[in-house]
């Protein structure tokens, strides 16, 4: 039994150790749709606060692509806590939400607007893209989540 146990956790550690931080496939489609509009932009700039995903010095705009797990999206279904192991799982996921509020507000003080993009919501590229392009000529009204479908 014990060494079942073994392995599970070794194979759970490998899947974990997959993710990246960066270049993940929901951060490659916003990427794409961005300069599909004819935008250009910069990624993780470190002298930012949290070294956002995709910035747009011109603008004055970073984009933050989230994922729903790691970064609790709430509502969502992609975002369910782990049954195993809550102890590890809770205070992290939490200190995630807690970072990414601060790393927001510190963006903003420096004049910037910032955009959350949730992984969730990339499937309908037209949505995506229409969603960027008005963000972008300014109207803060598309930072909202687009509605859940």
């Amino acid at each position: 039994m014990g060494n079942s146990f073994k392995d599970a956790h070794e194979s759970t550690r490998r899947v974990m150790r997959a993710n990246k931080a960066r270049g993940t496939k929901p951060e490659l489609l916003v990427r794409r749709s961005l300069h599909s509009l004819g935008y250009r932009f910069r990624l993780h700039r470190r002298d930012l606060p949290g070294s956002p995903d995709i910035v747009l010095p011109r603008h004055r705009v970073a984009i933050q692509v989230h994922g729903c797990f790691w970064h609790q999206h709430e509502g969502c279904r992609h975002a369910n806590l782990p049954r195993s192991r809550t102890a590890y799982w809770h205070p992290k996921l939490a200190r995630n939400v807690e970072r990414d509020v601060r790393t927001n507000a510190a963006l903003r003080a420096l004049g910037w607007r910032v955009l959350v993009l949730w992984e969730c919501e990339l499937k309908d590229l037209d949505a995506l893209r229409d969603r960027l392009r008005t963000y972008l000529l300014g109207s803060d009204e598309f930072a909202r989540p687009l509605s859940a479908s």
